[in-house]
């Protein structure tokens, strides 16, 4: 029994059956988006094979125009409808599957896979719901993903939600030996290996309670980790169904996966940001302007560095207005973009960076200011939701691209 409501169950899940799995999975449509040649090794690799790349859209083609947008949203439907009429996915109903996730350093990530309870979640800022963002939500990254999912007869997750489970009570419990393994294969480009293990049904009672027990000690059960945009869709889509008074059944869950923010697998990674197409010097007077700061510090103040060119320099401000150091360099690079006397040139941008090695690279071109952030610690994410709300959006990442959740599993949203 659970001990209180729990948006969270167990899911009618479908599994591919096919001969190639590791052409099936591919990596979260929002990854390396940047990296148009990882994307063609992707396609190339897959070819005509049974795919979740022919079931998605990865962002890199959305954001850079290369294909026509209505096109491969119709191709995702048909491929959907085709995949289920020709027997593609064995269906596991009522299942949660327990994942385990080598990683390309060794270390194994466990997952457990079920349905998320939309009515219990809300990515706006300052909401008390039990499933929320950890990060502030785009509104305009939404459209693009409610247009996918609206007719499309599958979801694949790349959702993952936080619990805040320590004393590892819940998915740290469960023995997989006593589990059937129902797939078992390695990742495509370094994405490591992929087990599922579907639970049994005393196991499956045991996580309805463990999660119900964990849910009675604070008032944010599930925290967005990744694919809070596809989250938001998904509610969008599901909104939208009850208003037309369908059923609305199915679209109510999304497939997602929960794990353990204690999880040892698990590494937060600062990420860094980056102005080009700007006037360095220019960029350095204005943040001088936008902030009163000094070279001395105090507790409390929070920490610029900005590198460019010709200066790398570390700087303070006293009494931020934001929580995180991150939401003060975000501030001021919103200033810079809407100023066209820092701007070097109509496409001037922020670019959002994964590594310190990376990010001095690029600030060493002409026209490139790059800020290094200090992020935040994986024990501070929750508390830090629940008193101030969402953080800002890319204040920290989940480990490396390759290491993000990979397409495999599948749930039908449409009768």
């Amino acid at each position: 029994m659970k001990n209180c409501f729990v948006p969270f169950a167990p899911a009618d899940i479908l599994i591919p059956r096919v001969s190639s799995p590791e052409k099936f999975a591919v990596v979260a449509c929002d990854q390396y988006t940047s990296e148009p040649d990882y994307w063609n090794r992707v396609e190339e690799y897959v070819g005509c094979a049974k795919s979740s790349l022919h079931l998605v859209f990865p962002e890199i083609y959305l954001e850079h125009g290369s294909q026509n947008p209505q096109a491969r949203i119709r191709g995702i439907h048909q491929a959907a409808q085709e995949y289920l009429t020709n027997g593609v996915f064995e269906e596991y109903k009522g299942s949660y599957i327990c994942t385990e996730r080598a990683l390309k350093n060794g270390k194994i990530r466990r997952g457990l896979i079920g349905a998320a309870d939309l009515e219990a979640y809300d990515y706006r800022n300052g909401s008390n719901a039990m499933i929320r963002a950890t990060e502030g939500t785009v509104l305009e990254r939404i459209p693009p993903r409610v247009e996918i999912r609206r007719d499309a007869a599958l979801e694949l997750p790349h959702v993952m939600l936080l619990i805040d489970d320590e004393r590892q009570t819940v998915i740290e419990q469960l023995d997989l030996s006593k589990c059937e393994k129902i797939y078992d294969f390695e990742l495509m480009e370094n994405g490591g290996h992929l087990t599922g293990y579907l639970l049994t049904d005393t196991q499956k009672n045991f996580v309805d309670g463990a999660l119900g027990s964990l849910a009675e000690k604070t008032p944010l059960l599930f925290a967005v980790g990744d694919g809070n945009h596809s989250l938001a869709a998904a509610k969008h889509c599901y909104e939208e169904q009850k208003e037309r008074g369908g059923d609305a059944n199915l679209s109510r869950y999304a497939l997602c996966e929960i794990v353990n923010l204690h999880d040892d697998s698990l590494e937060f990674e600062p990420i860094h940001r980056i102005l080009t197409g700007v006037k360095p010097e220019r960029v350095k007077a204005a943040l001088h302007n936008f902030y009163n700061l000094t070279d001395i510090p105090e507790p409390d103040d929070h920490l610029i560095h900005y590198i460019s060119q010709n200066e790398e320099k570390t700087l303070y401000l006293r009494k931020p207005k934001t929580s995180q150091p991150v939401g003060t360099i975000q501030d001021f690079i919103e200033h810079c973009l809407q100023n066209d006397d820092i701007r070097q040139r109509e496409h001037c941008k922020v670019d959002y960076i994964h590594g310190e090695d990376v990010l001095r690279e690029l600030a060493n071109e002409p026209d490139a200011v790059g800020f290094l952030t200090q992020g935040i610690h994986k024990s501070q994410l929750f508390g830090t939701v629940i008193k101030d709300g969402a953080l800002v959006r890319k204040t920290f990442s989940m480990g490396q691209a390759n290491d993000k959740r990979f397409y495999f599993e599948a749930r039908k949203i449409k009768r």
